[in-house]
């Protein structure tokens, strides 16, 4: 049986060779329980030496790995759900708004059925879904090239589509947010119609669980001065709150 420290750093050691494993894998690999295997994956998150998904955890070297849909839906559910009903108090009747196809924005779609008169356009398949049954609310989709891991339509399509609008307020979810590196994604497809989203608006507001930030995907997105607000869950650094601050970056904790 081995002693915890040593079973974590062959559990890290494990992930890193192979880029990711899952539970039963994990489990069998240091001979102790699943639920052990879970307990020390959650501790190695807070450490920051591994990535958890829905079934077991990811290298974070891998930067190109990104987690499908309902695994990142999963993670950090309490505090997404906060950041999207801040997100809703920002939107107001009349409105023409931009979701794109993060799992954040997709809590914003459950949150808009008390509005009767705005309009709302998305790249995701999930919040069309959310949505699709709500007389109240103008719904557009995108079109374009669908990614499975996503369920969002990115590409040259989406693109041209949403050239073709002009909104109040584009929400926007990221896989990583580094003060240095900025905004950033696994998928060039998917950063270029990021960027899209918040040229054609007149507010992007940027919407992250603390899970992301000082983490540098492959793509870039913008630099997060190029946005006009922040919203982010109140379990973030300390000190990189006190850098937003030194950046004038808008923000908001929740």
């Amino acid at each position: 049986m081995l002693f915890e420290e040593e079973r974590k750093r062959r559990i890290v050691h494990y992930v890193e060779m192979h880029t990711r494993g899952s539970v039963q894998e994990l489990s069998q690999e240091m001979g102790v329980s699943e639920s052990t295997v879970r307990r020390d994956l959650k501790e190695l998150e807070e450490a920051k030496l591994l990535k958890r998904t829905h079934g077991g955890a990811v290298s974070l070297q891998s930067v190109n790995f990104e987690a499908e849909f309902q695994d990142k839906e999963d993670r950090f559910l309490e505090e997404k759900q906060r950041i999207a009903r801040k997100a809703v108090e920002m939107i107001q009747e009349g409105d023409a708004i931009l979701l794109d196809g993060g799992t954040t924005t997709l809590h914003i779609a459950r949150e808009l059925r008390s509005f009767s008169n705005i309009k709302v356009i998305t790249n995701s398949i999930m919040a069309l879904n959310e949505l699709k049954d709500c007389r109240t609310i103008e719904v557009s989709i995108t079109g374009g090239m669908l990614r499975p891991d996503t369920m969002a339509f990115v590409g040259p399509m989406t693109e041209r589509s949403l050239e073709m609008v002009r909104v109040d307020k584009a929400f926007l979810g990221t896989n990583g947010l580094d003060l240095r590196e900025g905004i950033t994604t696994p998928n060039m497809l998917e950063a270029a119609t990021k960027r899209k989203m918040i040229a054609v608006a007149k507010q992007s507001i940027l919407l992250t669980d603390h899970s992301k930030i000082g983490q540098v995907s492959f793509c870039k997105v913008a630099d997060l001065t190029e946005m006009d607000h922040c919203i982010i869950d109140s379990g973030a650094p300390d000190g990189f709150i006190g850098r937003l601050t030194d950046m004038d970056i808008n923000f908001t904790l929740v």
